[in-house]
């Protein structure tokens, strides 16, 4: 056994804790930046198959306090990396440094790393790998606050959020696992139909729709990070996909993708048939004034999930000050005892909605403050 970190965006911590439950992978501690847990190396593999809130998994190997350059590379040197790759195999460390008086240049803190992982292999092969910054084997991760370091080994690669379907995408989309991340935070019952009015490249539905089809967001992927490990076991991962196939199912549930671009609707379908749920997902050219609720879901209710642009992201202020009023006025008109979610970049144009929140989650949309929040239109 072994503790493993899965990193997660900002406001979904808790949702990346109880996947980690309902995967049996043992979360034992929340931090800012995600949730450590304790298993072996096929729980690592399922994790990185199954999260979709998770940003990436990380391996913690060492910590300890460096005073001096010369501290950091002795400490790194004692570690054995040439468990993990051949000298033959790529390398890459990335650092991030903060209140350090010695390594002022997170670069520099990188490349005294570097040194000493090279040199620990020149001595043991009598050559180096090389340094590869775009699809290393190995990525180390170092961070250093002030004295203290820790170094992780990256066994994700790519960010989990890559899941592969989205080659093409809309302006400012949303990131695949916080679309995913806010999707689970609504508790959403996985058998409730759902539209998006502003679709964009319709990632909120396609995270959906992989939800209630029970479908790994990992076996959409090329690849993971420690399937390039020396002790990584073919066997176990492939019992795993094979289990994660089989664990695939039908569903009923309905899913309507809106928005006025024609582009956008091109897009989203092309991504949802790349990941495999373009026959749960309706996509159409409407603007969100004139949407209402499909033919198709008769007198049912559903929930509505939309990411509506905001001023920094799109437009400006003014303009976008008609697009929520309009957004509102359709909502209550035609969506009583509907459940409504909507990620907030800005409370001045959120309250044009005139639609009082039940509930309101603080994250993060890259840089953006948002919140996402419940609303319910009444009779």
């Amino acid at each position: 056994m072994a503790k493993f970190f899965a990193h997660g965006p900002e406001g979904l911590v808790d949702v990346v804790y109880k996947e980690l439950q309902e995967l049996e992978l043992n979360p034992i501690e929340k931090t800012p930046g995600g949730v450590v847990f304790d298993t072996d190396w096929r729980g690592c593999y399922k994790a990185n198959l199954w999260l979709r809130s998770a940003t990436r998994v990380g391996m913690p190997i060492i910590s300890f306090k460096a005073k001096t350059a010369e501290i950091l590379y002795q400490e790194i040197r004692k570690f054995d990396f040439t468990q993990f790759v051949s000298n033959q195999q790529t390398i890459m460390v990335d650092a991030l440094v903060k209140k350090s008086e010695v390594f002022r240049d997170q670069r520099f803190a990188a490349l005294k790393i570097k040194d000493a992982i090279v040199d620990q292999f020149r001595d043991k092969f009598g050559e180096r790998p090389n340094v590869e910054k775009e699809n290393p084997d190995l990525r180390i991760l170092a961070r250093i606050l002030e004295e203290d370091v820790q170094i992780s080994i990256d066994t994700s690669g790519e960010p989990l959020f890559m899941r592969g379907y989205r080659r093409e995408m809309t302006e400012a989309p949303l990131k695949e696992n916080l679309a995913a991340g806010l999707v689970l935070l609504t508790k959403w019952d996985q058998k409730t139909n759902i539209i998006d009015p502003m679709c964009g490249s319709g990632t909120f539905l396609i995270e959906a729709a992989l939800m209630a089809a029970r479908i790994a967001p990992g076996l959409l992927r090329r690849g993971f990070a420690f399937q390039k490990y020396l002790n990584f076991s073919a066997a176990d991962w492939n019992e795993l996909v094979n289990e994660a196939s089989e664990a695939e199912r039908e569903t009923d549930v309905k899913f309507f993708g809106f928005d006025r671009d024609s582009k956008a609707i091109s897009i989203s379908e092309s991504n949802a048939k790349r990941a495999g749920v373009s026959d749960f997902i309706h996509f159409e050219r409407k603007d969100s004034r004139d949407f209402e609720p499909p033919k198709e879901m008769g007198s049912e209710k559903g929930v509505i999930m939309v990411n509506p642009p905001y001023g920094e992201r799109l437009g400006n202020f003014e303009q976008l000050k008609d697009v929520y009023r309009d957004l509102g006025f359709v909502l209550k008109s035609k969506f009583k005892n509907w459940d409504i979610w909507v990620l907030s970049g800005h409370a001045g144009l959120t309250n044009g909605l005139s639609l009082k929140s039940s509930e309101n989650f603080n994250v993060h949309n890259g840089p953006i403050e948002c919140r996402w929040l419940k609303f319910h239109v009444n009779k």
